[in-house]
């Protein structure tokens, strides 16, 4: 379980693929914390640590991942968001975060608004959807949606965000995760049955 508060940036230094598999490497500064069988946010996917070394760790994703993330667009160099899984009795920052992408969106636009910046987000419609002023992870952060719309909703990130995340490499075009809102998704279960 996350919070959607990104803890720092990993870089990918290696993409090696097995079969239906991927095996990447990353080096990150929070490597030293690191242990193997940790699960780790990587831009909204939970993955698991299958090995350390001094400043790079490895971890290893399937095919269903692959197929529901945007992990496929990766190269060596791209900077990933991560956070470790929470520990009982930190306080909930953000909202809850699973790790397991629901699909992909595109980014349609990205607008200065004089101290934050505007990014909307086009997706094709599935099974669940944003609402207005609830939560949604994109790329592992957690946001507050802004006019949200039957495929495709807003959000605003601050500087700070903007800065500490890969916001600052996202362009119009560029594909990213989503999860929604794990509450929301229960009551979307439920009506639909």
């Amino acid at each position: 379980m996350f919070a959607g508060i990104v803890e720092g940036l990993a870089v990918v230094q290696a993409l090696k693929r097995e079969r239906d598999s991927l095996h990447i490497t990353l080096q990150s500064e929070l490597t030293s914390a690191l242990h193997i069988g940790q699960s780790l946010s990587h831009n909204g996917i939970c993955l698991t640590v299958v090995s350390t070394n001094e400043d790079s760790y490895n971890v290893t994703a399937v095919r269903e991942t692959l197929e529901k993330s945007n992990l496929s667009d990766w190269q060596r160099g791209d900077a990933v968001n991560l956070e470790r899984c929470l520990k009982l009795g930190d306080r909930l920052d953000g909202h809850m975060v699973q790790g397991h992408v629901d699909q992909t969106a595109r980014c349609a636009s990205i607008v200065d608004e004089k101290g934050s910046a505007r990014f909307t987000f086009a997706y094709t419609p599935q099974k669940y959807r944003t609402v207005e002023k609830g939560s949604i992870a994109v790329n592992g952060v957690s946001l507050t949606v802004l006019d949200s719309e039957i495929d495709r909703f807003s959000v605003a990130v601050i500087p700070y965000t903007y800065e500490r995340t890969n916001f600052h490499q996202i362009k119009e075009g560029d594909r990213v995760n989503l999860e929604f809102d794990i509450l929301g998704k229960y009551i979307a279960e439920w009506v639909h049955k």
